[in-house]
């Protein structure tokens, strides 16, 4: 099996690279999703956790790459994208399963993630700087500047849609 997995700060636009590889029929797996469902079955909102404390609680308890065990559990194919990667510890457990593994990094400037998270309008989204600046570190001290470090293919994502999608069709066509 081949193995692609994305990372990437906040905002940087690794949903957009999903969609490009919905469009390719490249199968994928968020692990954020697996997270956010954890969450939901575990009682954790009622407890006042939210999704972050729990996924990191989770990481104390079953060890830094609970979160990718749990998503090969869930993947099949040739090929499989994983997105939301944020540790060394995370990517080894992948490399287990293959050694066809490929880190792509997605990489958009500070000033540019914090407009894109702000419009997205989630429920997660930073009502300031602070707030985000707070949620960088959270991400950094998993690990994630090390996976984006590490990365074997880095798009920069600083530009118009089209030209970022056009980036990531030559890529993930090249490592089809």
């Amino acid at each position: 099996m081949k193995i692609l997995i994305v990372t990437g700060m906040p905002g940087a636009g690794k949903e957009e690279l999903l969609n490009v590889a919905r469009s390719m029929d490249i199968p994928f797996l968020r692990m954020g999703d697996i997270v956010r469902e954890f969450h939901a079955s575990s009682g954790a909102a009622e407890q006042g956790l939210s999704v972050g404390q729990v996924a990191n609680r989770e990481r104390e308890i079953h060890g830094k790459d609970i979160w990718a065990k749990r998503a090969i559990e869930r993947m099949s194919g040739d090929i499989f994208l994983i997105d939301g990667c944020r540790s060394m510890d995370e990517v080894d457990s992948y490399r287990g399963l293959s050694d066809h593994v490929y880190i792509i990094g997605v990489h958009a400037p500070r000033s540019v993630r914090y407009e894109r998270l702000v419009k997205r309008g989630r429920e997660d989204a930073p009502k300031d700087m602070g707030e985000f600046d707070e949620r960088d570190a959270r991400e950094l001290g998993w690990g994630l500047g090390n996976v984006i470090a590490l990365s074997d293919i880095l798009i920069v994502n600083d530009s118009d849609l089209g030209t970022f999608q056009s980036k990531v069709k030559k890529e993930l066509e090249a490592l089809r």
